[in-house]
C-alpha cells in the first residue's frame, strides 16, 4: 500500500491518502473472503441469500418459526427480498409457509428438518474453514482487531447516515 500511497502523494501533492493504508487492504480482504465463501457455498450447493435465511430461523432458536418481519429485520433486508427467498427455499424443502396466530396478515416461517441439517453442516463448514483461516493470529491479535474493526464499522456507520448514504449492516 505504500507504494500507491507515495504514487499519489506525488501526483496530487497535499491530497489525503491516510485512507489507502486501512481501507483498500480491507476492501481486497472481503473480495478474497467473499469469493472464497461462495466457492465454498456453491460446493456445498446453496447461495448466501438462502443460507442467511436458514441461519436467521435456526438461530431463533426451537421452535425454528419466525414471521416474515421478523426474517427481514433480522436479516436487514427488503420484503420483497425475503419474499424471493422464502420461495426458493419453500421450493426446495427448507422451509414452510402458514398464517401466523400473531395476525391476520402475518406469515410464519418454520424452519423444516431438511432446512435444519442443511445449515447445521453447512455453517460448521464455513465456520471451521473460516476458523482456520484466521489461525495465524494470536489470541490477544484476534481481540484487537475484533476492537478495531468494531470501531471502524461504528465510525462508518455513523459518517455514512450523516451524508445520507445507506449504511452497511455491522
Amino acid at each position: 500500500m505504500a507504494d500507491i500511497t507515495a504514487a499519489w502523494q506525488r501526483e496530487k501533492p497535499g491530497m489525503p491518502t491516510d485512507s489507502i493504508a486501512i481501507l483498500t487492504p480491507i476492501t481486497r480482504l472481503a473480495k478474497l473472503l467473499n469469493d472464497d465463501r461462495a466457492r465454498l457455498l456453491r460446493r456445498a450447493g446453496i447461495d448466501s441469500a438462502t443460507l442467511d435465511l436458514l441461519s436467521v430461523l435456526r438461530r431463533s432458536g426451537p421452535p425454528y418459526v419466525l414471521t416474515t418481519r421478523d426474517i427481514s429485520a433480522r436479516s436487514l433486508v427488503t420484503a420483497g427480498a425475503i419474499s424471493q427467498r422464502l420461495s426458493r427455499a419453500e421450493k426446495d424443502g427448507l422451509i414452510r409457509r402458514a398464517p401466523s396466530p400473531t395476525g391476520r396478515r402475518a406469515v410464519a416461517v418454520t424452519l423444516t428438518d431438511k432446512g435444519h441439517s442443511l445449515v447445521d453442516d453447512v455453517v460448521e463448514d464455513l465456520l471451521t474453514h473460516e476458523s482456520h483461516l484466521i489461525g495465524d493470529l494470536t489470541d490477544p491479535e484476534r481481540e484487537a482487531l475484533k476492537t478495531l474493526l468494531d470501531k471502524l464499522a461504528t465510525s462508518l456507520q455513523r459518517h455514512l447516515s450523516e451524508i445520507g448514504e445507506d449504511s452497511p449492516p455491522a
